[in-house]
């Protein structure tokens, strides 16, 4: 019986980071095309002193899936797969653009700057990219919208 129970664990955990994986994929190419409009893919590859656009799609791509599988891990507290994403695009808002990126650039954080406009533009597709992440993640492991 515990073999069981062991293996329905093991396959849901195993349909939470499928889910995860491939909505933040999906999420991620959106998220970085819009990016890649902006000229913003460019900075990310800066993060690790690189100019090539491909390192900036492939780091992009990783943050992407880092973010993704800590959305699949949120679900665990709460079922709510659209409140989720709007904390979890709140959370990888502030992660991201707010603290991380600007002090690997030298900037230190932006908290300063949270509200001007290109950081309330950071903030909305954020939720983006946390809103579709978490449509395909609820229509993998529930099937329907």
């Amino acid at each position: 019986m515990e073999e069981v129970q062991k293996n329905a664990s093991h396959g849901s955990m195993s349909r939470i980071v499928v889910a995860s994986l491939a909505g933040s994929t999906v999420a991620g190419i959106v998220f970085g095309v819009i990016m890649h409009m902006m000229g913003m893919v460019g900075m990310i590859s800066s993060m690790v002193g690189s100019e090539s656009l491909a390192v900036g799609w492939l780091i992009h791509i990783m943050i992407s899936w880092i973010f993704g599988l800590g959305y699949g891990a949120m679900t665990f507290l709460s079922k709510s797969f659209y409140v989720l994403g709007i904390i979890h695009g709140v959370l990888i808002w502030l992660i991201g653009p707010i603290i991380v990126m600007p002090v690997m650039m030298g900037m230190g954080p932006m908290f300063t700057q949270m509200f001007a406009p290109d950081q309330l533009m950071s903030l909305v597709t954020h939720l983006m990219f946390s809103l579709i992440l978490a449509f395909i993640f609820k229509k993998m492991i529930l099937g329907k919208n």
